[in-house]
């Protein structure tokens, strides 16, 4: 499980650090795959593959499903973390973002997620107004 607040920041090359609580999780390889919230998201591979499992399935003759498989396709990048724990993002994913050098990395449970700083402050503080009646029927984590 991913959980937590981080923020490292992009070396020259386009490489981070993952934070060490997370690396052993991340050793078998990752994919790297763009959000429809404007950020990135970090899975292991074979979570990724169970997700899209789970989200790409129909008949490949209908188009929403095309479509849905060659956004998630077209925009992912099987990575790996290097010795020191650095991962490498792609340029056109860091575009896609719009990220800098200061990043926040984000667990969201089985999944990191990397925001723009100010992204992910605007995000949060949209959330936080409906933060509290997020969850109305009560069956959400206490």
């Amino acid at each position: 499980m991913f959980l937590g607040t981080f923020t490292p920041k992009f070396d020259e090359k386009g490489r981070f650090f993952l934070p060490s609580k997370f690396r052993e999780a991340l050793a078998d390889g990752l994919v790297i795959t763009r959000q429809p919230d404007r950020c990135l998201a970090i899975w292991p591979t074979d979570v990724f593959k169970a997700e899209v499992a789970r989200s790409v399935t129909g008949p490949s003759s209908k188009e929403e499903t095309r479509a849905f498989q060659r956004m998630v396709s077209a925009g992912a990048s099987d990575e790996s973390a290097d010795g020191q724990g650095r991962v490498t993002v792609p340029q056109s994913l860091r575009s896609y973002a719009r990220l800098k050098r200061e990043i926040v990395v984000i667990g969201a449970y089985n999944r990191l997620e990397i925001w723009d700083p100010q992204a992910w402050e605007e995000y949060q503080s949209a959330q936080e107004e409906d933060f509290a009646v997020i969850d109305k029927d009560g069956s959400g984590a206490d």
